[in-house]
C-alpha cells in the first residue's frame, strides 16, 4: 500500500510540474502577442529610483488633521535608470497621493526627464516602498512555510500560482477582448484544480473538493449576473469607469462584464476553503464508518457545513465592508435618507458583491456534500485510507 502511495504522490508532482512547465511557456507566448496602447504618453520622461542628499528649501506646513501641505526643493542622487549615479535637483509637493517628505538619505522614486539644453528635470513621485513591500511578502511567504510544514509549502506554490493566473491570465484575456465572465471561469477552475492537487494529490477527496467549489464560484457569477440585471447594474456604473471605458475604447476590454467577473475571483478563496474542509471531514467519516450511506454522509456534511457558514459569510461581509468603509462614513456623515443610499450605485455594487459571494458560499455546502456522499460512497475503503495516508504532513 505505501508503494502505491508513494507512486501516486510521484506521479501527481510529475505532471503538475509538467503542466507548470508547459503552462509558463504557454503564458509567455500569450503575453508576448498582446500590445497595449499607451494610455499616457510619458515623452520621454523615466520613472527611477534615488535617494535625497540634501533639503535645499522647504515651506512645508502641516494642517489641522495632520496632513502636510506644501512643497519641498531638494538635491538628490539618481540609483537606477538610464539616468543612475547623476545628481540633480527635485520639486516634491506634499500631497495625498504624490510626492514625500524628505529628509536626507530617504529613498524616493522620481519622474526624470531633459529639458531642452539637456539638463535633468526631475519631480518626486512618491516613497520608494516596494522594498518594504518585498520584505512583508517574503516574510509572509515565510511564516506560511515555517507553520505549515510540506502543506505550508505547497499552500505558497498555489498562492504563487494564483497571482500568476490572475496578473498574466485573468487580466490579459479581458484586455484582448475575452470575456470578463469566462476568463473569471477558466482562472477559477484552473486555480481550483492545481491548488486542490497540491493541497490533497490526487484522490477522491480532492475531487469532490473541486466540484463543490467550481459549482459554488459559477453559482455565485450567475446569480450576480441575474440580480444586476434585476437591479439595472453593471460593471458601467462602477467608480473607475471613465478610465476602463477609455481602456475599453483602445482594446477589446468588455466594461460591463468586469464587475460580475470580479465577483467570481472574489468568492473563489472562501468558496474553496468550504468545499476543501467539508470534503476532508467527509473523507474521515467515511474511514472510519466504511458502512455509513450516501444519505447519511450526506447529511453529515450538511451538519458540518452548517457550522462552517457563520463564520464564513461573515468573512466574506466583513471584506467588503472593508473595501466599502469610505462609502459607508460618508453616507453616515451626509446622514442621507433611505431612498437616496439604497439606490445609490455605491450601495448596490456592494451588496451585490456581498451578498452573491456569500450565497455562493453557503450554496457550496449542499453542493459538495452531495458530491462527496457519492463518490465517496462508491470509492473503496481501502482506496480512502490509502489517500488519506498519503497527504502531506
Amino acid at each position: 500500500m505505501n508503494k502505491i502511495r508513494k507512486n501516486k504522490r510521484t506521479l501527481t508532482i510529475g505532471i503538475l510540474i509538467v503542466f507548470l512547465i508547459v503552462f509558463t511557456g504557454g503564458l509567455l507566448w500569450f503575453n508576448s502577442g498582446i500590445q497595449k496602447t499607451p494610455l499616457r504618453p510619458m515623452g520621454g520622461t523615466e520613472f527611477a529610483k534615488a535617494t535625497v542628499l540634501e533639503v535645499l528649501s522647504s515651506d512645508t506646513a502641516q494642517s489641522e488633521e495632520g496632513e502636510l501641505q506644501g512643497n519641498q526643493l531638494v538635491r538628490v542622487k539618481i540609483t537606477s535608470g538610464p539616468y543612475a549615479g547623476e545628481e540633480c535637483e527635485a520639486q516634491s509637493p506634499n500631497a495625498n497621493h504624490t510626492g514625500a517628505y524628505c529628509s536626507p538619505g530617504l529613498k524616493v522614486v522620481l519622474l526624470v526627464n531633459q529639458d531642452a539644453e539637456g539638463s535633468l528635470v526631475a519631480s518626486v513621485y512618491n516613497y520608494d516602498r516596494g522594498g518594504m513591500l518585498w520584505l512583508l511578502i517574503g516574510l509572509f511567504l515565510l511564516v506560511l512555510c515555517l507553520v505549515g510544514g510540506k502543506r505550508g509549502v505547497t499552500s505558497a506554490v498555489g498562492l504563487v500560482f494564483t497571482f500568476v493566473c490572475i496578473i498574466f491570465l485573468y487580466v490579459p484575456m479581458m484586455y484582448v477582448g475575452v470575456s470578463p465572465f469566462l476568463a473569471a471561469t477558466v482562472v477559477a477552475v484552473l486555480v481550483t484544480i492545481v491548488t486542490m492537487l497540491l493541497i490533497g494529490g490526487w484522490s477522491a477527496k480532492t475531487l469532490c473538493s473541486i466540484l463543490g467549489t467550481v459549482s459554488g464560484v459559477l453559482l455565485a457569477g450567475l446569480l450576480a449576473l441575474l440580480f444586476g440585471r434585476l437591479s439595472h447594474i453593471s460593471g458601467l456604473n462602477t467608480p473607475d469607469i471613465e478610465t476602463l471605458a477609455y481602456i475599453g475604447q483602445n482594446s477589446g476590454l468588455d466594461v460591463s462584464g468586469v464587475l460580475f467577473s470580479g465577483i467570481l475571483i472574489a468568492s473563489l478563496g472562501a468558496v474553496m476553503d468550504v468545499s476543501m474542509s467539508v470534503a476532508s471531514a467527509l473523507n474521515e467519516i467515511k474511514l472510519h464508518n466504511p458502512g455509513l450511506t450516501a444519505g447519511r454522509l450526506f447529511r453529515s456534511g450538511m451538519n458540518i457545513g452548517r457550522d462552517m457558514m457563520g463564520t464564513m459569510s461573515n468573512t466574506l461581509i466583513l471584506a467588503f465592508a472593508g473595501g466599502a468603509i469610505n462609502t459607508l462614513i460618508i453616507l453616515y456623515a451626509y446622514n442621507m435618507p433611505y431612498l437616496q443610499f439604497m439606490n445609490q450605485y455605491e450601495i448596490g455594487i456592494e451588496i451585490l458583491r456581498s451578498m452573491t459571494g456569500t450565497l455562493g458560499v453557503i450554496l457550496t455546502v449542499p453542493f459538495v456534500s452531495l458530491i462527496s456522499s457519492i463518490l465517496l460512497t462508491r470509492s473503496t475503503p481501502a482506496a480512502n485510507r490509502c489517500e488519506t495516508e498519503g497527504e502531506p504532513a
